[in-house]
């Protein structure tokens, strides 16, 4: 039994923009590191006035907040890239299935 028999006259769909999209992702990754860190390392010299103690709530909640957007930008390049991935599978050649023979299939029950 031939496992993965190609379907005869079958043309492969040229890849398009979920390729580029897909090349795209470990930049995205990156940025999504590099970016909240930034501004988390730039909110230390931003967050100057108050007391010792509002200075630290306040890098606190934005270093909270960095983390989540962080999060967020892993979890949506994760999505693209599934996406990504499916349809470049779904693009490739297409394969028969094996043929299943119904005992009714030429003549139906009435």
């Amino acid at each position: 039994m031939n496992w993965l028999k190609k379907l005869p006259g079958y043309q492969r769909t040229p890849y398009g923009f979920e390729v580029r999209l897909l090349r795209m992702m470990p930049a995205a990754l990156l940025g999504g590191v590099v970016l909240p860190a930034g501004m988390s390392g730039l909110a230390r010299l931003v967050f100057n006035q108050g007391t010792a103690l509002e200075i630290e709530h306040n890098l606190q909640t934005f270093d909270f907040v960095m983390v989540g957007l962080a999060i967020f930008i892993w979890t949506a390049v994760l999505t693209v890239t599934i996406g990504c991935i499916i349809v470049w599978l779904m693009k490739g050649p297409a394969y028969v299935a094996d043929g299943y023979n119904v005992s009714h299939s030429d003549r139906p029950k009435t």
